[in-house]
């Protein structure tokens, strides 16, 4: 009797079905004192301990800590180069080149076309609605999608979608993956999609330290899925995608003194973004709700607004994109920062 394959199986690349992973040294692990398998260096020339040595593919010490802070096993959980490469793998595990597509709905975080287009794999580019929800006739606008792409909170827009209208996006595409990219999930915790991923086997949820946990630099992400989504993740995965340093820093943020920093801090810069977005709007700029760390303004006179910032010393975010072309992103910052901001405006 031939075994039922799982969504995943029937959506991934089919030459991936019979893959043999490449088996690198620490995924072979062994027991022994003298480890010679890896053609490591025996000298270690940092203060960092064990650098002269390949780390874990997986590290399970900041697998398993993400598993404790996100609430899902740690089966369902792939730790990557930042949330950005986790969509690569997506694309490069479920999409045939020249014939597979993705969706997405703008505007939105760039990466999600960019990655794809650099695999050949078409872009199915939807529109957000005017209040940047999702649009009612999404089933028949994804078409055929392999990777359906919401990033909630929305970057650039910072507007949210609330989770009843993700769960019925999932159960309205049952022959596709759903990915939810939650970069920026720590300010405002309550709209995560997580629940959903054990729920599902259709869900993927993107995470990433880079933001809340202010360690951007790091580059480390995290994808959150069904274990039969993650087992194929990890045959098309680089080696040893998360240096050991990194690893380490991730894993102390994820401490409990670490979260605990954590919120503090998004809650200092929720703080920073009302006193910034009160005198946008008080300068005449429409202002969108904030559900990020940033806020997303429009301006009647553009020109000026961004010949003011330069004069001011102050680099924002505008964009080439037509339906944003009024329109300047502001990251929160500090207090010191966000009253220069201020003060511009006033």
């Amino acid at each position: 009797m031939t075994a039922t394959r799982s969504l995943a199986e029937k959506l991934a690349r089919p030459e991936l079905i019979n893959l043999t992973p490449y088996q690198s040294a620490r995924r072979i692990g062994g027991q022994g004192e003298i480890w010679i398998n890896a053609n490591e260096s025996p000298f270690n020339n940092s203060d960092i301990e064990q650098l002269n040595r390949y780390p874990e593919c997986q590290p399970p010490a900041l697998i398993d800590a993400y598993s404790r802070y996100a609430g899902v096993s740690s089966d369902s959980i792939v730790t990557s180069r930042g949330a950005d490469e986790a969509i690569e793998l997506l694309i490069r595990t479920f999409c045939i080149a020249g014939k597979d597509s993705i969706a997405c709905f703008g505007p939105t975080y760039g990466m999600y076309a960019i990655s794809a287009q650099t695999c050949n794999v078409a872009v199915n580019a939807l529109a957000l609605t005017d209040d940047y929800q999702l649009p009612t006739d999404l089933v028949q606008q994804v078409a055929d999608a392999k990777l359906v792409f919401i990033c909630n909170p929305n970057n650039p827009t910072g507007t949210i979608i609330d989770l009843d209208s993700i769960e019925t996006v999932v159960n309205q595409l049952p022959n596709a993956l759903v990915v939810i990219d939650e970069a920026y999930i720590e300010f405002c915790p309550e709209y995560s999609a997580a629940q959903l991923v054990e729920q599902y086997d259709n869900v993927v949820v993107l995470r990433t330290l880079s933001k809340a946990f202010a360690l951007a630099g790091a580059r480390c992400g995290f994808m959150l899925a069904n274990p039969d989504i993650v087992n194929l993740v990890m045959r098309v995965i680089a080696p040893y995608p998360v240096p050991k340093p990194v690893a380490d820093l991730a894993t102390a943020a994820l401490s409990e003194q670490g979260i605990a920093l954590m919120r503090q801090q998004v809650a200092t810069l929720i703080e920073q973004g009302k006193l910034l977005s009160q005198a946008l709007s008080n300068a005449g700029a429409q202002v969108l709700p904030a559900n990020g760390n940033f806020v997303l303004a429009k301006f009647d006179d553009i020109a000026a607004v961004k010949q003011q910032l330069i004069d001011a010393g102050i680099v924002a975010r505008s964009y080439g994109d037509a339906r944003l072309a009024d329109w300047i992103r502001f990251s929160f910052a500090n207090d010191k920062q966000t009253q220069t901001l201020i003060n511009v405006f006033q």
